[in-house]
């Protein structure tokens, strides 16, 4: 059996599918990544197979997961090029001779999480090694604010980087009669899945248009599920918030005619009351098959956060192979949204200080880390 799970990894594609954790529609097609349905659910018997009967110089590796949200989501997209990039199980050809650039010993495994919320619980409470949240969101946790007042502040939380830009999208059928929130009254609307940032930050986008779910029917759904009743009629629209292109969004509209609603910049400003983490974004014209129009709407930042208890020197090593050239290749491949997670960007909009191991490696390679490695800079 361990031949068997040393071919696949060796491979760098492993598709993995757990009937019992997706939703229809929505499949796991992996990078490398091993891909896991909540914390400690169907995927142990994939890790089974690489380490039940593998010899002891393989129970060396580490495994390290990365938490993501749904996957028809950019978070899910850039979190399995991320854990194929960083990996190099035992075994694995040099980097030189076309075998993995990452981590020696390391395999990394994206996990399919409700989102942002979640991911930075299950961090903070130990269940994941690191997870991708809005960089909004991590402000309220590391602080403990909005959300997360009632459990206070999450202080062990740190940063690895900041990956690409994401922006609020709110999608409709292009015959819809909704132009703007204010027309969102009256209408079967999906906020996003519990414990996602999508959910938490269209709660806000609403309060600062004078709306609140009781205004219209509210489902919470994952996107793919979102996106496939949108198809057929039986959702009049719904939030996610991602990089864009979002996988969920791109492949709606290639099946159906849609639109994006504009968010207003009276919305931004009165969003900004709260938190300066909200910047005006636009989503360009051609984006998404079928919308020719830009649409401008609400902008954050993916962080790649981390524990603060992980070991310096591993979470150094995994920002040298995040940062590689060979990395950098696999996320251009995954186009336009690879091209987006550039070294120049990593300490874009951080909030929560770096990882040590995150800090050491910036700083040689020259970026404006401080003494302390608290904050990257801003923007």
């Amino acid at each position: 059996m361990w031949c068997a799970a040393e071919a696949l990894l060796q491979s760098a594609t492993i598709h993995v599918v757990f009937p019992n954790c997706c939703l229809t529609g929505e499949t796991m097609p992996a990078k490398f990544g091993v891909w896991w349905c909540g914390p400690g659910a169907a995927a142990i018997i994939v890790l089974g197979l690489l380490l039940g009967r593998a010899p002891s110089s393989a129970q060396e590796g580490q495994f390290f997961r990365i938490g993501a949200a749904a996957t028809s989501g950019t978070f899910f997209e850039v979190g399995g090029v991320i854990a194929s990039a960083i990996s190099k199980p035992a075994g694995s050809p040099p980097c030189e001779r076309g075998g993995s650039c990452g981590v020696p010993g390391l395999v990394a495994v994206t996990q399919a999480t409700q989102g942002s919320v979640e991911n930075l619980r299950l961090i903070a409470s130990g269940q994941i090694e690191s997870g991708i949240a809005q960089s909004d969101v991590v402000s309220w946790a590391y602080a403990g604010t909005g959300i997360f007042a009632a459990e206070g502040p999450l202080r062990n939380l740190r940063a690895i980087a900041s990956l690409f830009p994401e922006t609020l999208q709110l999608v409709v059928r292009d015959d819809s009669a909704i132009r703007t929130l204010a027309d969102l009254r009256g209408k079967h609307i999906s906020m996003g899945q519990p414990g996602s940032g999508t959910l938490a930050d269209a709660r806000i986008a609403l309060a600062a248009a004078g709306l609140t779910e009781k205004d219209f029917g509210a489902e919470y759904l994952r996107p793919g599920t979102a996106a496939a009743n949108v198809k057929d009629g039986t959702l009049d629209g719904f939030f996610l918030i991602g990089g864009v292109p979002v996988p969920a969004i791109r492949e709606l509209a290639s099946a159906a005619p849609v639109r994006l609603v504009p968010v207003d910049a009276d919305v931004l400003a009165k969003m900004r009351e709260s938190s300066t983490a909200y910047q005006y974004s636009v989503i360009p014209a051609g984006t998404y098959p079928g919308i020719t129009v830009e649409t401008p709407s609400i902008g954050f930042h993916a962080l790649w956060i981390v524990s603060a208890d992980a070991a310096d020197d591993l979470i150094y090593a995994i920002t040298g192979a995040l940062w590689n050239d060979a990395t950098k290749r696999l996320l251009e491949a995954h186009e336009p949204l690879g091209s987006q997670v550039r070294l120049e960007n990593a300490l874009s909009g951080l909030s929560v200080p770096l990882h040590p191991g995150a800090k050491r490696f910036y700083h040689e390679a020259g970026l404006p880390v401080d003494e302390n490695g608290i904050m990257g800079k801003r923007g």
